[in-house]
């Protein structure tokens, strides 16, 4: 390698490290670029937040409802099915009508049905009301990347393409604090009154964010022809490859912290606060690892960073999961959810550099839902084996269960992510 080459790459890591290169990327964003950006990385957060609450209250939905985890977890499966409706519906509008508005009509309609979720009075209302918000919540991310991603000087885009998907992570951080902080005193019910407050996020949307300039310019240009068939006809190749590239990437994420609260309170016997400052550790892990491998994705390339930190991931299993000591164990959880989302940093921006422009609001959400869909048995296919791999004790082994899928999910990414394209620097 060209030393030139190296000494640069080696700069712009440090530089990271010293926040001056994301300092200098952030002022050159202006007031409406700042503004639209928050709202998105604020909107993908509070919607993570609203579906992670689910994760830390298996056990005790369960035993409201009469109901096992593998059951209680279909819940995860169900909305998780149903996110690709919500991106195909609110995908369309958006091509249609732009961005903004349809992207606030989804968060009002994802925190209603949250919620509407603390009042069911029993274990069919409840999926009902879980298989809504998956509705709503598989709409939000097309709509907040592609308007974060038209908005965006293109230079900035790789920083900020990890930051705003880290918006899933510290929704994860904010579901375990809420859990630390409501559960003890208002129960699994509380949680879902306090996931309702992302509608107020409306407000600020409505007061303060343009419409993607991308899209005003392609409107006032031509009528937008938003046929599936045209889109099936000309870009089903490049659609079908991103659906299979999320479909593993969604395995990948849910299969490392799905079921994780489970297996600290099951199998390693931590209680509330432990369980919540483990998770706390290891969200903070991915939220630096989207915000840094994101940076680095713009210079190295999208691929190369989704290899790099799929073989980084594949590597830390046995500490994650398999660690003898609790410090080791919280090592591990930060070190691959660094991993795991830093190769996530690089989605919204990848999937909206391959997107063909006519369909960017349809495009990247409904390929990630895809993705999820394939995906959604993740945490019941889980809970589902490790009730057959059980430990010596005679319990449920998740750890065995999560350490051989997320193997196998790892090397799919790689081979995926090898055998794909990038059109890194694309101008909108």
């Amino acid at each position: 390698m060209n030393p030139l080459r190296v000494y640069r790459i080696y700069r712009a890591v440090f530089d990271w490290i010293a926040g001056l290169e994301a300092i200098r990327l952030f002022k050159i964003l202006n007031r409406d670029q700042r503004n639209t950006f928050i709202a998105c990385f604020l909107g993908w957060a509070l919607d993570a937040l609203d579906f992670f609450l689910v994760t830390f209250v298996l056990i005790p939905i369960g035993h409201d409802f009469g109901q096992t985890i593998p059951r209680v977890a279909f819940a995860i499966t169900l909305t998780l099915m149903m996110r690709p409706v919500g991106a195909f519906i609110f995908g369309l509008l958006g091509d249609k009508f732009g961005r903004r508005i349809p992207l606030m009509a989804d968060i009002i309609f994802y925190s209603v049905m949250e919620l509407l979720t603390a009042f069911a009075p029993n274990f069919t209302i409840f999926l009902i009301l879980r298989a809504l918000f998956g509705i709503g919540m598989g709409g939000e991310w097309g709509l907040g990347a592609s308007l974060a991603m038209e908005s965006l000087p293109t230079q900035t885009r790789g920083l900020f393409s990890g930051i705003l998907q880290q918006g899933y992570a510290v929704g994860y951080l904010l579901a375990a604090l809420v859990y630390w902080i409501v559960f003890p005193h208002f129960g699994w019910r509380g949680l879902f009154i306090a996931g309702a407050l992302p509608a107020f996020l409306v407000i600020y949307i409505r007061a303060h964010v343009p419409e993607s300039p991308v899209w005003q310019r392609q409107r006032s240009q031509q009528k937008p022809k938003l046929r599936m068939s045209i889109f099936l006809k000309q870009h089903g190749v490049l659609f079908i490859y991103a659906a299979l590239l999320m479909t593993a990437f969604n395995y990948m994420s849910h299969g490392t912290q799905d079921l994780y609260p489970t297996y600290l309170e099951k199998q390693r016997g931590f209680g509330v606060s432990a369980k919540s400052m483990i998770s706390i550790v290891y969200a903070t892990g991915a939220i630096c690892g989207g915000a840094v491998m994101g940076f680095l994705s713009q210079q190295w390339g999208r691929r190369r960073i989704i290899i790099l930190s799929a073989t980084c991931g594949m590597l830390l299993i046995p500490l994650w999961i398999f660690a003898p000591s609790t410090t080791l164990l919280i090592m591990g959880g930060f070190l691959i959810q660094f991993m795991v989302q830093g190769a996530w940093g690089v989605v919204p921006v990848h999937l909206n550099e391959l997107s063909p422009p006519e369909f960017r609001g349809t495009f990247p959400g409904l390929a990630y839902q895809l993705g999820n869909f394939a995906a959604a048995y993740a945490a019941q296919q889980q809970a589902w084996l490790a009730e057959r791999f059980r430990s010596s004790n005679g319990q449920p082994n998740y750890a065995i269960t999560m350490a051989l899928v997320e193997a196998v999910v790892f090397l799919v990414i790689i081979f995926l992510a090898a055998i794909g394209r990038e059109e890194r620097g694309k101008e909108f």
